[in-house]
């Protein structure tokens, strides 16, 4: 038996809502008062003596399945996790900030802020975005070796600006201190106007696992929030971080946290059947197109019954969406070569890519029990 300490956080976004119609009272009450109905999620992981609550966020609309979708209500994260720090008092919390698109200087405030509004809690998940360039500009979405330089150098001037103001010059044993930063997308003096907590800096949380985004998140990174949709998946990334992070001088590795949901009820029989209907309405014609969206990979064509075999794939260095799914779902036609019902039932397919476990309470303790042993 290990020692080491497993860690559970609570993902705010609505997945529980999967697989099943949300009750009317449900939608009302995230209308009505979405700073509340958050806060109450995170006093119940809370009390649940979970580690952290954390929650994803974008800068550009996006519908869901339909108009009434909780997700809908946009706060402004990082506001949102003030209010919930105020209202608990050890959760930590997990706010995401995109360097695609801010001003370093003011992520290094708001997170600092948050660490002392928190007493300590706060944690950065750094994102580089895949969308929203619309929002604040004419200019296109940069490529991601773009978005990956820009994010090392902002991540950079971050710690940097944190490390500018001490605590200890609270006490009078050190002086705030410019940077006097000049770079390939900043230019920033510094030094920051809110000084650190005694706590020390808020970890890094990364979440890109894209070969670009697995270096960036082993050369920064505490811990990788990560797109795993089986086991072996999952310690393919665990093995790679450490190599990687090897090569970057690191003694440490970035946690590997994979996102997990689950289809809970009394019985497996009852679990299979809330997975079925979570992705009844996607169509077969849909999942094709799903899979043709992430790999630029028609398979429409293809007879049922058939083999999904490496020699399909299109060349991998061609543009798509996101860099994270388009790897996970070549690697698993290229270890697997699966058959197309099969593929079309994949996490990548029809949901987020994430570990999903379904079954018993029981069930689904022992999985992630065999994921954490192994």
């Amino acid at each position: 038996m290990t020692d080491r300490q497993l860690h559970i956080g609570l993902c705010l976004t609505e997945t529980w809502l999967q697989g099943r119609e949300p009750e009317g009272d449900e939608i009302e009450e995230q209308r009505r008062d979405p700073a509340g109905f958050y806060i109450r999620l995170a006093q119940a992981a809370e009390r649940a003596k979970l580690d952290f609550v954390f929650k994803p966020d974008v800068l550009v609309m996006r519908r869901g399945k339909s108009g009434t979708s909780p997700s809908f209500v946009g706060l402004d994260l990082t506001v949102l996790l003030s209010a919930i720090a105020t209202a608990t008092k050890r959760i930590g919390l997990v706010t995401t900030a995109s360097t695609t698109f801010n001003p370093p200087y003011v992520v290094a405030r708001q997170l600092q802020s948050l660490h002392w509004i928190s007493n300590g809690r706060a944690a950065w998940n750094i994102v580089t975005s895949i969308d929203g360039a619309e929002n604040f500009g004419d200019a296109p979405m940069p490529p991601p070796q773009e978005r990956y330089r820009r994010a090392a150098e902002f991540t950079d001037l971050v710690r940097g600006l944190w490390r500018s103001y001490p605590h200890a010059a609270l006490e009078g044993k050190a002086e705030p201190a410019a940077l006097d930063h000049r770079g390939e997308f900043f230019s920033v003096k510094g030094p920051l106007n809110v000084p650190g907590h005694a706590s020390g800096p808020p970890p890094l949380f990364q979440a890109g696992a894209s070969k670009i985004g697995r270096d960036f998140a082993a050369s920064v990174a505490d811990a990788t929030f990560a797109s795993t949709p089986d086991m072996a998946a999952a310690l393919e990334l665990r093995s790679d971080l450490r190599a990687r992070a090897k090569r970057h001088g690191r003694t440490d590795a970035p946690r590997v946290l994979p996102g997990l949901y689950f289809f809970l009820a009394e019985t497996r029989e009852e679990a299979a059947a809330l997975h079925r209907r979570a992705h009844a309405h996607l169509t077969p014609a849909q999942r094709l197109d799903a899979v043709k969206t992430i790999l630029g990979l028609d398979l429409s064509q293809l007879p049922p019954g058939a083999r999904v075999t490496a020699d399909l794939l299109p060349p991998d260095d061609r543009p798509v969406r996101s860099r994270t799914h388009a790897d996970l779902l070549r690697r698993h036609i290229e270890n697997n070569e699966p058959l197309l019902e099969d593929l079309l039932s994949r996490p990548e397919v029809v949901g987020s890519a994430h570990w999903v476990s379904v079954g018993t309470v029981e069930d689904v303790a022992a999985d992630i029990t065999d994921w954490f042993g192994a």
